[in-house]
């Protein structure tokens, strides 16, 4: 049967208005907001046209209506500047993502989520709290999504169309999710993470994670959880040259520009100090990339999942099936694990590993 709020969904998914599917399809714009309404049904031979211009099998359009991510709920940066394309392109793709995470969670016990609200805390209060109740110490941490996916945080990837939108997080129905620009460095992706758990933690339902507010407390969270206070002041960084700053940036796995920041937030750099060595950074080309940076992480719980799944004979081609996809879209959600391909050595693991076991 087919489901009006399916057809919304993948015309959002691929960034089309109602014009934009009447060229791709040859179906009238009136004939195609009748069908999104619900007030009429298309025939079995529109259905596939419409299908095949928005690249989802037929049974896309014609499975049960899905729970739509909703904008309000969602901490879009820069929500403001953003396209409408642009965010529904996000928003529907965090809903097919969701479709991938229930089909796995009827078949495996995916670890429970442990994500704390601490709304009232300052940013660095609610890091150092954090830290403390997930037994981090003041140590880096070695893999950003293996953390949080040892805390029942689920991270999907966003799809290669999604470029302009850096991340995204929102909770459903008590399960957090992060979703991740796989097309940044290894450092911004980590500090992206480590930007949307602190919306996780300090805005809950009563704070809107929308505003320059929102966004500057989640990037000290970020800041302060990734380089500890006490790590950082450690480390010996007082008044550190470019070369010093660019050696303890790999320890900690950020951004030096990142890490030259926070040196002036904990008055180990005097402004002048801070601005000398932000400029050099930049000369070297650190402003706009990250030479000889590190390997974008990766999710270690749905590289078990498939190979789990495969080890049964479910190949991905069935789990692209199973939620009306094809494969190439479920590879766009599982940070390129389809068909599942697994890098030797290079990649630093956590001791932190999320549990997983088959639903029996």
């Amino acid at each position: 049967m087919f489901t009006p709020s399916r057809l919304v969904l993948a015309r959002k998914r691929r960034r089309m208005t109602l014009a934009g599917l009447h060229r791709a399809s040859g179906i009238s714009v009136r004939s195609l907001t009748a069908f999104e309404n619900g007030h009429k049904a298309p025939s079995p031979e529109t259905l596939s046209s419409l299908a095949s211009a928005l690249r989802v099998p037929d049974a896309f359009l014609n499975a049960d209506a899905v729970d739509e991510l909703q904008a309000d709920a969602v901490s879009f940066r820069a929500l403001s500047k953003m396209s409408a394309l642009d965010r529904d392109a996000a928003l529907s793709s965090g809903s097919v993502a969701k479709l991938l995470n229930d089909w796995l969670e009827d078949r495996f016990r995916l670890p429970q989520p442990d994500v704390p609200t601490f709304p009232h805390l300052s940013p660095e209060e609610a890091a150092e709290q954090l830290r403390g109740r997930w037994g981090l110490g003041e140590a880096p941490i070695p893999n950003m999504i293996h953390l949080l996916e040892s805390r029942g945080v689920r991270v999907f990837s966003l799809p290669p169309d999604c470029r302009d939108v850096d991340a995204f997080s929102t909770t459903r129905k008590g399960t957090p999710y992060i979703f991740l620009n796989t097309q940044k460095s290894g450092e911004r992706g980590r500090f992206d993470a480590a930007h949307e758990l602190g919306h996780l933690i300090l805005h809950s339902e009563h704070r809107i994670p929308h505003g320059v507010e929102s966004e500057q407390e989640a990037q000290r969270f970020a800041s302060s959880f990734l380089m500890p206070r006490a790590g950082i002041l450690a480390q010996m960084l007082m008044n550190a040259s470019t070369e010093r700053i660019l050696s303890a940036k790999r320890k900690w796995g950020v951004a030096a520009i990142a890490l030259t920041y926070r040196l002036r937030e904990l008055n180990l750099l005097t402004e002048w100090g801070y601005r000398t060595a932000a400029k050099q950074l930049s000369q070297m080309g650190f402003r706009r990339s990250e030479p000889g940076g590190i390997s974008r992480e990766t999710s270690q719980l749905l590289t078990k999942a498939f190979e789990a799944l495969r080890d049964q004979g479910v190949s991905a081609k069935e789990i692209a099936e199973a939620i009306d996809v094809f494969p190439d879209e479920l590879n766009n959600f599982v940070f390129g694990l389809v068909p599942i391909a697994l890098e030797g050595g290079g990649e630093s693991v956590t001791a932190v590993r999320p549990s997983l076991r088959m639903v029996k």
